[in-house]
């Protein structure tokens, strides 16, 4: 009978922390996004957000309607745009959910999960509800298809990286950390909603109500999915602890 050596004290102690976004920041920060993105879905219908969209979209643009600056400015906007694509997105999931499971941080793998599956759905019900066609009045420079408000690019890009801020905050014991995170990950996504405008395929009011519905589900999904994650992990606990028994 072979008896196996207690985990070191500090081991325990790192595999029991797990930071969670306090839920009524996680909402409040909700209730601003949704709030914010509630303004454009009320104002783009009605025709209020036209000027802003065309100044915003013909902003430094040279005469023949293309975005100024060198040919690798163009590239670095393409590669960048990139980040926020549905595969690729899709497949960091994969690695991120894959990562966090493997350091045993089950939970928030399958909060992250959730959360970027509904996202995804949220989006396109949105999309089918506006309908809005993507603007003409510039080159587009790179494909795009489906319809315009909100930006799916911009949508999915905020709730996956946002989400993944959350998911590997909770590893951290520094707040500093975990903030800079969530920042950082705000930060490259208002980038990836910034270059579908730069490349002309979105109006600035798509990008903007895009961004702010993605980081609004990601807040929303952290306070309202975070139990049923839990349900779900523990479900499949006692399933594989039944397995063994029989």
């Amino acid at each position: 009978m072979s008896i196996s050596k207690p985990a070191p004290a500090s081991s325990k102690r790192s595999a029991a922390f797990r930071h969670r976004i306090d839920p009524r920041k996680a909402l409040l920060a909700a209730a601003i996004c949704w709030t914010g993105f509630a303004f454009f879905a009320w104002a783009m219908p009605a025709g209020r957000t036209t000027q802003f969209d065309r100044i915003g979209l013909l902003f430094w643009r040279a005469q023949d309607l293309r975005p100024e600056g060198p040919t690798w400015l163009l590239e670095w906007v393409r590669d960048l745009t990139a980040m926020g694509g549905f595969l690729q997105l899709k497949l960091y999931t994969i690695f991120a959910v894959v990562a966090l499971f493997w350091l045993r941080c089950r939970r928030e793998g399958m909060l992250l999960a959730l959360t970027v599956l509904s996202a995804s759905l949220v989006n396109l019900g949105f999309k089918a509800l506006f309908g809005r066609p993507r603007p003409e009045i510039v080159p587009h420079l790179t494909e795009a298809g489906g319809a315009s408000f909100p930006s799916g690019h911009s949508f999915n890009a905020a709730s996956t990286y946002i989400a993944f801020a959350l998911a590997f905050a909770a590893l951290s014991h520094r707040g500093a950390v975990r903030h800079t995170l969530v920042a950082s990950a705000m930060v490259l996504s208002l980038a990836i909603a910034w270059s579908r405008v730069w490349l002309g395929v979105h109006w600035p009011s798509d990008v903007m109500a895009g961004w702010l519905g993605g980081a609004g589900w990601a807040f929303l999904a952290s306070a309202l999915l975070y139990r049923p994650a839990e349900t779900a992990i523990h479900a499949a606990d006692e399933l594989a602890g039944a397995e063994r028994v029989t």
